[in-house]
Protein backbone atom coordinates (compact mmCIF):
# COMPACT_ATOMS: atom_id res chain seq x y z
CA UNK A 1 0.00 0.00 0.00
CA UNK A 2 1.29 3.51 -0.89
CA UNK A 3 1.84 6.31 1.32
CA UNK A 4 2.44 9.47 0.08
CA UNK A 5 3.59 11.91 2.58
CA UNK A 6 3.66 15.90 1.65
CA UNK A 7 6.60 18.03 3.15
CA UNK A 8 5.83 21.69 3.19
CA UNK A 9 8.61 24.15 4.05
CA UNK A 10 7.41 27.42 5.46
CA UNK A 11 9.44 30.33 6.09
CA UNK A 12 7.33 33.52 7.44
CA UNK A 13 4.57 32.82 5.18
CA UNK A 14 1.44 34.64 3.42
CA UNK A 15 -1.35 33.05 5.28
CA UNK A 16 -3.97 33.10 2.76
CA UNK A 17 -1.55 31.16 0.20
CA UNK A 18 -0.52 28.92 2.93
CA UNK A 19 -4.21 28.09 3.70
CA UNK A 20 -5.28 27.30 -0.17
CA UNK A 21 -1.87 24.85 -0.18
CA UNK A 22 -3.42 23.20 2.34
CA UNK A 23 -6.17 22.83 1.03
CA UNK A 24 -5.09 21.68 -1.89
CA UNK A 25 -2.85 19.17 -0.98
CA UNK A 26 -4.41 17.43 2.34
CA UNK A 27 -6.84 14.88 0.16
CA UNK A 28 -4.03 13.90 -2.14
CA UNK A 29 -1.97 12.77 0.76
CA UNK A 30 -2.21 10.49 3.79
CA UNK A 31 -0.57 13.22 5.89
CA UNK A 32 0.96 16.68 5.83
CA UNK A 33 3.96 17.48 7.23
CA UNK A 34 4.71 21.14 8.02
CA UNK A 35 8.06 22.15 9.06
CA UNK A 36 8.51 26.05 10.33
CA UNK A 37 11.54 27.71 9.87
CA UNK A 38 10.33 30.79 10.86
CA UNK A 39 12.12 32.84 13.65
CA UNK A 40 9.34 34.38 15.00
CA UNK A 41 6.81 33.23 17.50
CA UNK A 42 3.74 34.08 16.28
CA UNK A 43 4.02 32.24 12.84
CA UNK A 44 4.26 29.21 15.05
CA UNK A 45 0.83 29.25 16.06
CA UNK A 46 -1.00 30.55 13.54
CA UNK A 47 0.42 28.05 11.14
CA UNK A 48 -0.65 25.64 13.94
CA UNK A 49 -4.51 26.69 13.96
CA UNK A 50 -3.91 26.27 10.08
CA UNK A 51 -2.83 22.92 10.09
CA UNK A 52 -5.05 20.42 8.56
CA UNK A 53 -6.78 17.37 9.95
CA UNK A 54 -3.56 15.03 8.55
CA UNK A 55 -1.35 17.55 9.33
CA UNK A 56 2.13 17.37 11.36
CA UNK A 57 4.08 19.88 12.20
CA UNK A 58 7.63 20.24 13.43
CA UNK A 59 9.08 24.00 14.59
CA UNK A 60 12.61 24.16 13.61
CA UNK A 61 12.80 27.77 15.75
CA UNK A 62 15.22 29.28 12.92
CA UNK A 63 15.86 29.34 9.70
CA UNK A 64 17.61 25.93 8.98
CA UNK A 65 17.58 26.44 5.47
CA UNK A 66 16.07 24.44 2.92
CA UNK A 67 17.86 21.48 2.94
CA UNK A 68 17.71 20.68 6.64
CA UNK A 69 14.45 21.19 6.82
CA UNK A 70 13.52 18.67 3.98
CA UNK A 71 15.63 16.11 5.39
CA UNK A 72 13.78 17.00 9.05
CA UNK A 73 10.41 16.43 7.03
CA UNK A 74 11.55 12.80 5.54
CA UNK A 75 12.94 11.67 8.99
CA UNK A 76 9.23 12.35 10.28
CA UNK A 77 7.33 10.93 7.12
CA UNK A 78 9.51 7.43 7.66
CA UNK A 79 8.59 7.74 10.97
CA UNK A 80 4.58 7.93 9.09
CA UNK A 81 5.74 4.96 6.81
CA UNK A 82 5.94 6.60 3.89
CA UNK A 83 6.74 4.98 0.23
CA UNK A 84 7.27 8.69 -1.36
CA UNK A 85 7.36 12.20 -0.16
CA UNK A 86 6.30 15.04 -2.26
CA UNK A 87 8.01 18.32 -1.26
CA UNK A 88 6.67 21.97 -1.93
CA UNK A 89 7.42 25.39 -1.01
CA UNK A 90 5.24 27.39 0.56
CA UNK A 91 3.97 29.23 -2.74
CA UNK A 92 3.24 26.43 -4.57
CA UNK A 93 -0.09 25.25 -5.43
CA UNK A 94 -0.84 21.63 -7.13
CA UNK A 95 -3.94 20.58 -9.50
CA UNK A 96 -6.27 18.53 -7.63
CA UNK A 97 -4.78 15.77 -9.35
CA UNK A 98 -1.38 16.21 -9.06
CA UNK A 99 0.09 13.54 -6.96
CA UNK A 100 -2.42 10.80 -8.45
CA UNK A 101 -0.60 11.28 -11.79
CA UNK A 102 2.69 12.02 -10.49
CA UNK A 103 2.63 8.26 -8.90
CA UNK A 104 0.67 6.85 -11.90
CA UNK A 105 3.83 7.72 -14.11
CA UNK A 106 6.47 6.86 -11.60
CA UNK A 107 5.06 3.49 -11.04
CA UNK A 108 4.39 3.23 -14.72
CA UNK A 109 8.09 4.24 -15.14
CA UNK A 110 9.17 1.52 -12.51
CA UNK A 111 7.25 -1.33 -14.04
CA UNK A 112 9.20 -0.87 -17.32
CA UNK A 113 12.12 -1.33 -15.53
CA UNK A 114 13.49 2.04 -14.88
CA UNK A 115 15.00 3.35 -11.90
CA UNK A 116 13.10 6.25 -10.95
CA UNK A 117 14.22 8.86 -8.62
CA UNK A 118 12.08 11.13 -8.93
CA UNK A 119 9.26 13.00 -11.59
CA UNK A 120 7.54 16.44 -11.58
CA UNK A 121 4.70 18.55 -12.52
CA UNK A 122 5.14 21.20 -15.43
CA UNK A 123 3.92 24.61 -13.68
CA UNK A 124 2.69 27.92 -14.24
CA UNK A 125 3.95 30.77 -12.46
CA UNK A 126 1.16 32.58 -10.59
CA UNK A 127 1.64 35.62 -12.07
CA UNK A 128 1.05 34.64 -15.74
CA UNK A 129 4.50 33.53 -17.11
CA UNK A 130 4.87 30.43 -18.29
CA UNK A 131 7.35 28.36 -17.49
CA UNK A 132 8.74 25.11 -17.80
CA UNK A 133 10.80 23.10 -15.52
CA UNK A 134 12.32 20.25 -17.43
CA UNK A 135 15.46 20.93 -18.56
CA UNK A 136 18.20 18.68 -19.89
CA UNK A 137 22.08 18.27 -20.95
CA UNK A 138 22.79 18.91 -24.96
CA UNK A 139 25.85 18.98 -25.15
CA UNK A 140 27.61 22.06 -23.26
CA UNK A 141 24.36 23.51 -22.79
CA UNK A 142 21.26 23.47 -20.76
CA UNK A 143 18.02 23.30 -22.55
CA UNK A 144 14.54 23.61 -21.98
CA UNK A 145 12.67 20.38 -22.81
CA UNK A 146 8.82 20.94 -24.18
CA UNK A 147 6.52 18.39 -22.60
CA UNK A 148 3.20 17.98 -23.98
CA UNK A 149 0.08 16.81 -22.07
CA UNK A 150 0.17 13.39 -22.48
CA UNK A 151 4.11 12.92 -22.06
CA UNK A 152 7.15 11.92 -20.01
CA UNK A 153 10.40 13.80 -20.56
CA UNK A 154 13.66 12.47 -18.99
CA UNK A 155 15.32 15.88 -17.61
CA UNK A 156 18.63 16.52 -15.37
CA UNK A 157 16.51 18.24 -12.75
CA UNK A 158 13.58 19.18 -11.20
CA UNK A 159 12.56 22.69 -9.18
CA UNK A 160 12.19 21.01 -5.56
CA UNK A 161 8.44 22.31 -4.91
CA UNK A 162 6.33 19.44 -6.17
CA UNK A 163 8.57 17.00 -6.70
CA UNK A 164 7.64 13.17 -5.73
CA UNK A 165 10.24 10.95 -4.31
CA UNK A 166 10.02 7.50 -3.69
CA UNK A 167 11.60 6.49 0.03
CA UNK A 168 13.70 4.06 -1.77
CA UNK A 169 15.42 6.14 -3.84
CA UNK A 170 16.04 8.41 -0.67
CA UNK A 171 17.55 5.53 1.16
CA UNK A 172 19.90 4.92 -1.61
CA UNK A 173 20.67 8.69 -3.34
CA UNK A 174 20.92 10.27 -0.06
CA UNK A 175 19.33 13.05 1.60
CA UNK A 176 19.49 16.87 0.58
CA UNK A 177 22.35 18.25 1.30
CA UNK A 178 22.88 20.26 4.34
CA UNK A 179 25.57 22.77 3.66
CA UNK A 180 24.00 24.29 0.64
CA UNK A 181 21.56 25.61 2.60
CA UNK A 182 19.10 26.96 -0.24
CA UNK A 183 20.55 27.38 -3.81
CA UNK A 184 21.24 24.12 -5.80
CA UNK A 185 19.55 21.90 -3.41
CA UNK A 186 17.31 20.57 -5.84
CA UNK A 187 20.22 20.26 -8.74
CA UNK A 188 22.66 18.98 -6.40
CA UNK A 189 20.26 16.27 -5.44
CA UNK A 190 19.33 15.08 -9.12
CA UNK A 191 21.96 15.00 -10.67
CA UNK A 192 23.47 12.58 -7.74
CA UNK A 193 20.59 10.36 -8.51
CA UNK A 194 21.65 10.46 -12.05
CA UNK A 195 25.30 10.17 -10.94
CA UNK A 196 24.21 6.34 -9.00
CA UNK A 197 21.61 5.13 -12.62
CA UNK A 198 18.42 6.49 -11.65
CA UNK A 199 16.49 8.67 -13.97
CA UNK A 200 13.98 11.96 -13.30
CA UNK A 201 10.82 12.70 -15.42
CA UNK A 202 8.66 15.45 -15.85
CA UNK A 203 4.88 14.84 -16.29
CA UNK A 204 3.30 16.83 -19.00
CA UNK A 205 -0.23 16.66 -17.23
CA UNK A 206 0.79 17.04 -13.87
CA UNK A 207 0.36 20.74 -13.04
CA UNK A 208 1.05 22.88 -10.38
CA UNK A 209 1.18 26.70 -10.20
CA UNK A 210 4.20 27.72 -8.13
CA UNK A 211 5.66 31.64 -7.22
CA UNK A 212 8.93 32.34 -8.65
CA UNK A 213 9.01 35.51 -6.62
CA UNK A 214 11.31 37.41 -9.24
CA UNK A 215 11.38 40.87 -10.07
CA UNK A 216 12.98 41.23 -13.42
CA UNK A 217 15.07 44.04 -14.91
CA UNK A 218 15.61 44.29 -18.79
CA UNK A 219 18.92 44.05 -20.43
CA UNK A 220 19.91 43.48 -23.78
CA UNK A 221 16.90 42.88 -24.91
CA UNK A 222 15.98 39.76 -22.26
CA UNK A 223 14.14 39.79 -18.80
CA UNK A 224 16.39 39.15 -15.50
CA UNK A 225 15.40 38.12 -12.46
CA UNK A 226 16.45 40.20 -9.62
CA UNK A 227 17.30 38.69 -6.36
CA UNK A 228 19.01 40.21 -2.98
CA UNK A 229 22.52 40.16 -2.77
CA UNK A 230 22.60 37.61 -0.20
CA UNK A 231 21.02 34.88 -3.03
CA UNK A 232 23.93 35.67 -5.37
CA UNK A 233 26.18 34.63 -2.85
CA UNK A 234 24.53 31.64 -2.66
CA UNK A 235 24.44 30.98 -6.01
CA UNK A 236 28.13 31.53 -6.77
CA UNK A 237 29.25 29.41 -3.95
CA UNK A 238 27.26 26.53 -4.11
CA UNK A 239 27.61 26.54 -8.24
CA UNK A 240 31.28 26.74 -7.47
CA UNK A 241 31.24 23.99 -4.80
CA UNK A 242 28.82 21.72 -6.96
CA UNK A 243 31.87 22.00 -10.00
CA UNK A 244 34.28 20.64 -7.48
CA UNK A 245 32.54 17.74 -7.14
CA UNK A 246 34.08 14.83 -8.58
CA UNK A 247 30.92 12.73 -9.43
CA UNK A 248 29.31 15.53 -11.72
CA UNK A 249 29.89 15.58 -15.67
CA UNK A 250 32.81 17.61 -17.40
CA UNK A 251 29.77 18.80 -19.68
CA UNK A 252 27.92 20.32 -16.79
CA UNK A 253 31.07 22.30 -15.48
CA UNK A 254 31.55 23.92 -18.58
CA UNK A 255 28.24 24.88 -18.93
CA UNK A 256 27.50 26.20 -14.87
CA UNK A 257 30.82 27.68 -15.20
CA UNK A 258 30.05 29.82 -17.89
CA UNK A 259 26.54 30.43 -16.74
CA UNK A 260 27.87 31.95 -13.41
CA UNK A 261 30.66 33.91 -14.58
CA UNK A 262 27.64 35.87 -16.44
CA UNK A 263 25.82 35.85 -13.50
CA UNK A 264 29.22 37.74 -11.51
CA UNK A 265 29.16 40.17 -14.78
CA UNK A 266 26.15 40.77 -14.67
CA UNK A 267 25.04 41.81 -11.76
CA UNK A 268 27.94 43.38 -10.76
CA UNK A 269 28.29 45.64 -13.04
CA UNK A 270 25.00 45.68 -14.76
CA UNK A 271 21.65 45.03 -12.70
CA UNK A 272 20.37 46.13 -9.28
CA UNK A 273 22.70 47.08 -6.53
CA UNK A 274 25.90 46.70 -8.27
CA UNK A 275 28.87 47.08 -5.64
CA UNK A 276 27.22 45.03 -2.75
CA UNK A 277 26.52 41.90 -5.19
CA UNK A 278 30.00 42.23 -6.31
CA UNK A 279 30.65 42.00 -2.98
CA UNK A 280 28.41 39.01 -2.01
CA UNK A 281 29.73 37.49 -5.13
CA UNK A 282 33.06 37.77 -4.72
CA UNK A 283 32.44 36.49 -1.12
CA UNK A 284 30.29 33.30 -2.49
CA UNK A 285 33.33 32.37 -4.70
CA UNK A 286 36.24 32.71 -1.79
CA UNK A 287 34.01 31.16 0.07
CA UNK A 288 33.62 28.24 -2.18
CA UNK A 289 37.11 27.96 -2.85
CA UNK A 290 38.08 27.61 0.95
CA UNK A 291 34.89 25.35 1.80
CA UNK A 292 32.68 27.39 4.05
CA UNK A 293 29.47 26.58 3.60
CA UNK A 294 26.29 26.50 5.31
CA UNK A 295 23.91 29.09 6.65
CA UNK A 296 26.12 32.73 5.93
CA UNK A 297 27.78 34.64 8.79
CA UNK A 298 27.53 31.17 10.80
Amino acid sequence: METVVSIIVTYHPDYETLGRLFDAIMPQVAHVVVVDNSDDESYHSEISNMLPVNGHMILQGYNSGIATAFNTGVAEAKALDASHVILFDQDSLPAPDMVACLLNHMNQATENGQRVAAVGPNYVDVKGQKSSPFVKMKGFRLCRVECAENEIVTVDHLISSGSLISMKALDDIGLMEDELFIDYVDTEWCLRAIHKGYQIYGVGSARMKHDLGDEYAHLFGRAIPVHHPLRHYYTVRNGIWLIQQSWVSFSWKVMDFRRLFLIYLVFSFFVGKRLLNMKMLSLGIWHALIGKMGKYGE
